[in-house]
């Protein structure tokens, strides 16, 4: 079997950041799938599942109500818990997408309340859901976008 694109990555190296993961086509149509690497995989402990739950709640509704929603086709956690996948349809950089993740960091750090799809008719484990935890990992992974600028493209290094 082929290996698959995401396991080419050297995770050792890999750093928080925003990253193309890979990009598809289907006749004409082109989808991109980024990275949102939030932790250093490998040599620091992975979010804890609250706090990935709830960002997956506030960002996908974030970006499923912003002024891009017709671009998103999914948003959600990657099974090593160290960062979340970005689906869009189009051949997009990390800098056309930059400022809609920007604006979801914003959305997530300044977000009060019930945290939406948390109940039980709306989620199949409504109730683990951790609103301080979330704006922790979401602050450092802003940081890291705004003062490291860690952004990469398909074939480079990362």
């Amino acid at each position: 079997m082929e290996t698959i694109a995401s396991f080419t990555v050297d995770h050792i190296r890999l750093l928080p950041g925003l990253y193309v993961s890979r990009k598809d086509s289907s006749g004409s149509t082109a989808v991109t799938t980024f990275d949102l690497r939030v932790t250093k995989p490998n040599r620091e402990p992975v979010m804890d599942m609250p706090a990935v739950h709830t960002v997956e709640h506030l960002g996908a509704t974030f970006l499923r109500n912003s002024p891009r929603k017709d671009e998103i086709i999914y948003f959600g956690p990657m099974g090593c818990r160290t960062g979340f996948y970005l689906v869009m349809f189009g051949d997009l950089s990390p800098e056309e997408v930059y400022p809609l993740v920007l604006e979801m960091c914003d959305f997530i750090l300044s977000f009060e309340g019930d945290i939406p799809g948390a109940a039980p008719e709306q989620c199949g484990n409504w109730s683990e859901q951790n609103l301080d935890m979330a704006k922790y990992y979401i602050s450092r992974y802003r940081k890291a976008l705004t003062e490291e600028k860690n952004f990469c493209y398909p074939g480079q290094e990362v």
